[in-house]
C-alpha cells in the first residue's frame, strides 16, 4: 500500500553548518521530519516539513500524563555510499507493541516505513561517513488532547525526525548496582518504549554519577538480587566461554541490536545463553577469574564496554579492552554490515528509498 505523503521542501538547509568532523550526540538535527496526525481512528494529514517548533496547548495530556512513546534507529552509509537502514520493519512492530501497553493506536508498518524511506532519502547528505558516526532516527507518538483527566487521548501526533551523531559513549564505564530504586517490575512498562521509564531513571542516575560512576545496574526488586538491564541498554556477560544475558522477563526491553547480538553468536557457535542472572554469580565468577566482559547493548552505543561493576564494598575491574573478544567482535560485526565489509548474510540492511512491501 502506499500512501500520499506531502511534501514541504526547507528553502534553506543547514547542513552547510555541519561540522562532521565535531558532531554532538543529539543536538544537531537535520533539514525535514515527517508528521501525522491521528483523529476519528485514523492517521491524517500525512507530511514531510521544514523542521521546526510544534505550538502546543498547556492542557495537553502528554504533559500531564505521560501518553508518548518512542523508537531509536540508525542510518548509515556503506562504502558505495549507499544509505541503508537496519532491521526497520522491527522497531516499527516495537513501536506498535509499545502503544498496545501505552493504550495507543498503531501506526500501520507500511505507513512507518515509507514515511522512513521518504524522510532519510530526502535528507541523505546529512548522513555522515566518519568511523563512529551515523544518522540517528528517532520515530515518536504522543497525546495531543487538550483535557486535563486521566484516560486515554483520542487524538495522537506521529513524528520521525533525524539528527547526525557522534559516538554515544567514548569509553568504558564505571557501573554500580543500583539497590534502593527499580527501572521496573513484571506488569508495568518495562517492555515499552516509554518516556516516564526514561524520567523515573534520571535520579538513580544522577546520584550515581554524584557518587563517581558512570551509570547503574538495575536489579529486580525487593530482594535486589537478580540483574534486569544497564541504563537504558541491554546487558551481556562473558562468563569463561559463555555469553549470558538476563532473560526478557516483561520487565527488559527487547532490544532490537541484543536480539542481533545473539543471532550473530549463534551464526558464529558461540554460547549464549537468555535466562536470568543474579548478582551472587557475577560476584563468584570475578572472584575465580571467570568474568571476562560486561557490555551492554544499544543502538546509539552498539556495544558499551564496562571497565568496572561495584556491588557493595567490592569493586570488579574488567580485563583491558584488548583482551575482550566478544564485544570487540560483536562491534566489528555491525559496524562492518554498516559499511559493507562483512557481508551482510542475515538480510538485515534495507537500502533507503528500496521499495515497501509491508
Amino acid at each position: 500500500m502506499k500512501f500520499e505523503i506531502n511534501l514541504t521542501k526547507t528553502t534553506q538547509s543547514r547542513l552547510p553548518e555541519l561540522d562532521f568532523n565535531n558532531i554532538p550526540f543529539g543536538k544537531v538535527f537535520s533539514d525535514h521530519m515527517f508528521i501525522a496526525d491521528y483523529k476519528d481512528g485514523e492517521w491524517t494529514d500525512l507530511r514531510i516539513v521544514p523542521f521546526g517548533p510544534f505550538e502546543m496547548h498547556p492542557a495537553n495530556m502528554t504533559l500531564h500524563y505521560s501518553q508518548t512513546i518512542f523508537e531509536g534507529m540508525k542510518a548509515s552509509k556503506n562504502k558505495d555510499g549507499v544509505p541503508l537502514l537496519m532491521r526497520p520493519e522491527l522497531h516499527s512492530q516495537r513501536l506498535n507493541a509499545s502503544a498496545d501497553r501505552m493504550c495507543m493506536p498503531h501506526v500501520p508498518e507500511a505507513l512507518f516505513l515509507q514515511a522512513l524511506h521518504e524522510l532519510i532519502e530526502l535528507d541523505s547528505e546529512w548522513i555522515p561517513s566518519i568511523p563512529g558516526t551515523s544518522l540517528y532516527v528517532r520515530p515518536y507518538m504522543y497525546a495531543t488532547d487538550e483535557f486535563i483527566g486521566v484516560r486515554p487521548s483520542e487524538t495522537y501526533k506521529f513524528v520521525i525526525f533525524t539528527c547526525p551523531v557522534g559516538s554515544y559513549y567514548d569509553k568504558p564505564v564505571d557501573l554500580v548496582t543500583e539497590q534502593t530504586f527499580v527501572r521496573a517490575v513484571n506488569g508495568l512498562t518495562g517492555e515499552a518504549k516509554a518516556g516516564g521509564n526514561y524520567a523515573a531513571s534520571l535520579l538513580p542516575a544522577k546520584l550515581a554519577k554524584e557518587a563517581g560512576y558512570d551509570q547503574v545496574i538495575w536489579m529486580e526488586s525487593p530482594e535486589f538480587k537478580k540483574i534486569q538491564e544497564v541504563g537504558t541498554m541491554n546487558l551481556f556477560f562473558v562468563i569463561g566461554d559463555t555469553v549470558v544475558t538476563p532473560a526478557l522477563s516483561g520487565a527488559i526491553l527487547k532490544g532490537i541490536t541484543r536480539k542481533c547480538f545473539l543471532e550473530i553468536l549463534a551464526k558464529k557457535g558461540i554460547k549464549a545463553e537468555e535466562r536470568d542472572i543474579y548478582i551472587d554469580e557475577i560476584v563468584e565468577a570475578h572472584l575465580d577469574g571467570n568474568l571476562k566482559e560486561i557490555f551492554g547493548a544499544g543502538t546509539a552505543a552498539v556495544v558499551s564496554h564496562v571497565a568496572s561493576l561495584t556491588h557493595n564494598d567490592l569493586k570488579m575491574t574488567l580485563p583491558p579492552l584488548a583482551e575482550r573478544e566478544i564485544g570487540n567482535m560483536l562491534k566489528r560485526e555491525i559496524d562492518g554490515l554498516r559499511d559493507g565489509s562483512v557481508e551482510d548474510i542475515y538480510g538485515w540492511f534495507v537500502p533507503v528509498g528500496a521499495a515497501v512491501t509491508a
